[in-house]
């Protein structure tokens, strides 16, 4: 038992101490410039960096990656992100902030699809559905700590020490790495990296997709019901002040809730994962998910925001725990960064349509009305995506062993 899960315990301290990390530079470096600049719109340009970043970089990192050591590229991406907190740490400038978080941004762009690939050709196949659930209960953990150990070095330190702390953390993650096999690069000769590479790999993405008709459904299905819920939390502090009329301090509150909400989902999702099938964590996460924001979009008061809130938190962990699992059994290593890259480029267009969309129609309808739509929509579109995966003929595609 232990040489089995000698490797997935170091990878689960490796990523669990980076999402530590990525947590308490949330808190650091929004207070960071706005401190600096005293500007919630330059705040507000920070979140819009990422998905930008994402859309010109997303659909050639996989061509990149699927050619060579996908170890080295995570261990070089939380290297980059360690420099770059310690360069903003110095910065005074909010130009050379943006730029470093560009660059930072471009590190993030590689680190996914790399880390999901290093991941599945690291642990078993039998293996993965726990290893998700206990990552997803590491996540959950780090939502709670991170910020908490942000806030308190704030208080006593300077957010430019935090910012000095917080690098350390990648770095950690990146030497843990260090004791993980490498992944062995797979032919003689690396293609380069040239746009006629990246043109072959789109279409071999294309092709994957159209002949595997019923995975791509399942996730490009999860991934439009996640453009969803974050749709609806962009506007979440509007709606939770100014329509359900709640203060700073109870919307402070509502969010400590909900993280413990996640973290004791996590903590039973890893006792009882053995038990459920990956079907049944998907449209079981799904469902009550789904229920967890009409009652957010319905809310009224305090104690009712609470409950969905409760529910969403708890049970996003089965959703993803069980997609995750679903997608790294079928699809095949060899082609998963570049897989991997083309989804979350959509994902990012999707990101960025969704948050104008929003805007307008709540300039439209009111804000209630717009959470409403998307809520009932959601539920709606649910509903279909669960029978689909229930449906018979596909069962061998949700099978656990090797």
């Amino acid at each position: 038992m232990y040489h089995k899960w000698r490797h997935p315990s170091l990878l689960l301290f490796s990523v669990g101490i980076a999402n530590v990390g990525d947590f308490i530079y949330l808190v650091a470096i929004n207070i960071f410039i706005f401190q600096l600049t005293g500007s919630a719109t330059a705040v507000a340009l920070m979140w819009l960096i990422s998905p930008l970043v994402n859309i010109f970089t997303k659909f050639w990192t996989g061509s990149f990656i699927d050619f060579r050591s996908k170890r080295k590229i995570v261990m070089l991406t939380y290297v980059i992100r360690g420099l770059s907190i310690f360069v903003l740490a110095l910065s005074h400038h909010i130009i050379l902030i943006y730029s470093v978080l560009i660059i930072m941004s471009i590190a993030k762009s590689f680190f996914s699809p790399a880390s999901m690939t290093y991941i599945t050709m690291t642990i078993p196949k039998e293996l993965r559905k726990q290893f998700n659930s206990i990552r997803s209960f590491a996540t959950s953990g780090a939502a709670i700590i991170g910020p908490a150990i942000g806030g308190g070095l704030i208080t006593i330190t300077s957010t430019s020490t935090v910012l000095w702390i917080n690098g350390l953390f990648f770095f950690i993650s990146a030497g843990l790495l260090l004791f993980l096999p490498n992944d062995p690069v797979k032919g003689s000769t690396v293609p380069k990296l040239t746009l006629k590479q990246v043109k072959m790999d789109f279409s071999i993405v294309l092709q994957f997709m159209k002949e595997q008709r019923y995975i791509t459904f399942v996730y490009t299905g999860f991934i439009l019901l996640m453009i969803f819920t974050f749709a609806m939390d962009t506007q979440e502090v509007v709606f939770v002040q100014e329509v359900i009329g709640l203060s700073e301090i109870d919307y402070t509150l509502l969010v400590s809730i909900t993280g413990i909400g996640s973290l004791i989902g996590a903590f039973l999702l890893t006792i009882v994962s053995k038990r459920l099938s990956i079907r049944m964590m998907i449209v079981i996460g799904l469902t009550m998910t789904s229920l967890g924001y009409v009652l957010y979009a319905f809310s009224w008061s305090f104690a009712s925001i609470v409950s969905g809130f409760i529910l969403i938190g708890f049970f996003i962990i089965y959703l993803n725990a069980g997609v995750i699992t679903f997608y790294q059994n079928n699809v095949q290593v060899e082609m998963m960064g570049r897989v991997t890259s083309i989804y979350d480029f959509i994902q990012s267009v999707l990101q960025i349509i969704s948050i104008l969309a929003v805007g307008l129609l709540a300039d439209f309808l009111s804000l209630r009305g717009t959470i409403i739509a998307l809520a009932l929509t959601m539920i709606t579109v649910t509903i279909i995506y669960a029978s689909i995966i229930y449906k018979k003929g596909y069962e061998e595609l949700y099978m656990e062993s090797a």
